[in-house]
């Protein structure tokens, strides 16, 4: 028989068992916190660079509080150095070294990888355009030069790249390549997909899903991106997955809405969305009248749209509609009929906000890749949204539809929620 549990034996029990529990919280708490480096195009007030930066430096607003990083930013490469430059002597301030080259940035000066993550800002700044307009950025070419460090030093560590990978499909898909072949956590894409969202709602997992409309605003290339993130990140949760694109076609104009007028449930979706916007265009402080298909065939017309066609019959469809200044969703359950719709909040400096606080929680996603070892959500979603703008851009450039076989992207999406609830 086993003795009886007396008082004693039981506190010496449940002490020993919390002691147990609270190694590992202790050796959590003990473990060496991780550096990074951040390379970046230039930094300038409001600028990506800026916001990156500032953060991992400072902290900021979380959960109603303020948080401190779980990493630490100790190196910098940062590309160009403008009259307004705020580089140097945020740099200086805090002590952190801009370093002549990304090399020396990822080894602190030494011959070997001694950072712990890397964030890539390739965005702003004066670079040359392409024949179609688009700005060339040197993500790639910082890219590359990240992973020659990784392959001389005999270990990867998770690596970040702000907004899309390239502006040429074939380096998308290398870079991606990069990632498998080196075995290193890779995240990429925008805020769009974990900042806000009002209501604060998710596309629930294996939704028969047929069609996701965005309607938001800015411009080719630099805006459009931000909108098809807005309707992958829901897209992505339908039935069966995402398995690709394969066509785009891209409208201006009464094109445009020549084109909507013929699909019934884009009518839907798009009226769904525009009712989910917080800057319709209005009259005495009221839209001149219902907000119809009609209405906003006459509210936007020199609007421009991507037509897209996903490999299972799914559409995604695009709507840049200045002056709207907001990014709206809706997609239609193809079982219920029934349209789910959010706007995701995005407070850009000079509208109700200072600070532009949808950096924060796609910087704290970085941390808990960098921290963790993992990405959150799947790098082939920034692969895809790349080569839909890709696609899109140069539909515009050719007049005509672009036919996309080589965008049989597929992937599962994660199952948990990763938009900012706070």
């Amino acid at each position: 028989m086993s003795s009886p549990l007396t008082r004693r034996s039981f506190l010496a029990s449940t002490a020993a068992t919390a002691a147990l529990a609270w190694v590992p919280l202790r050796a959590a708490a003990e473990r060496p916190r991780k550096k990074i480096a951040l390379i970046g195009t230039m930094v300038r007030t409001l600028s990506h660079a800026q916001h990156f930066i500032d953060r991992f430096l400072l902290g900021y607003a979380w959960n109603g509080g303020w948080r401190r990083p779980d990493v630490d930013l100790v190196s910098l490469y940062i590309d160009q150095f403008p009259e307004n430059d705020l580089a140097r002597a945020t740099a200086k301030r805090h002590g952190v070294p801009i370093y002549p080259g990304i090399g020396e940035a990822l080894t602190l000066g030494g011959g070997k990888l001694a950072v712990d993550g890397v964030v890539i800002i390739g965005e702003h700044g004066r670079y040359p355009k392409n024949e179609q307009g688009q700005t060339l950025y040197p993500r790639y070419r910082f890219f590359k030069e990240v992973v020659k460090v990784f392959e001389t030093s005999g270990r990867s560590v998770p690596v970040f790249n702000d907004k899309h990978l390239s502006t040429d499909w074939r380096e998308c898909v290398e870079m991606v390549a990069d990632s498998r072949r080196l075995k290193f956590p890779f995240l990429a894409g925008s805020s769009l997909p974990v900042t806000r969202r009002m209501p604060a709602i998710d596309m629930p997992y294996g939704t028969p899903l047929a069609e996701s409309v965005c309607a938001c605003y800015g411009g080719m290339d630099s805006y459009d991106f931000h909108g098809l993130e807005v309707a992958q990140c829901m897209s992505e949760r339908r039935k069966g997955g995402e398995v690709g694109i394969q066509r785009v076609l891209a409208l201006r104009g009464a094109a445009m809405w020549e084109h909507a007028a013929t699909r019934e449930s884009t009518r839907r979706l798009l009226i769904a969305a525009l009712t989910r916007s917080h800057n319709l265009p209005v009259k005495d402080g009221y839209p001149t009248d219902a907000v119809t298909f009609e209405w906003a065939r006459r509210s936007f017309p020199e609007g421009w749209a991507y037509f897209i066609d996903h490999r299972d019959g799914f559409r995604t469809t695009l709507f840049m509609l200045p002056p709207l200044r907001d990014m709206n969703y809706a997609g239609l359950n193809s079982r219920t009929n029934e349209i789910i719709s959010c706007q995701m909040y995005l407070p850009m400096p000079g509208h109700g906000s200072t600070t532009a606080d949808f950096f924060s929680p796609l910087i704290r996603h970085i941390e808990r890749m960098i921290v963790e070892n993992r990405a959150p959500y799947p790098i082939e979603r920034t692969l895809l949204t790349s080569g839909m703008t890709l696609a899109g851009v140069q539909s515009f450039h050719r007049a005509a539809a672009v036919e996309t076989p080589e965008m049989a992207v597929r992937y599962t999406a994660p199952q948990e929620s990763l938009f900012w609830r706070d």
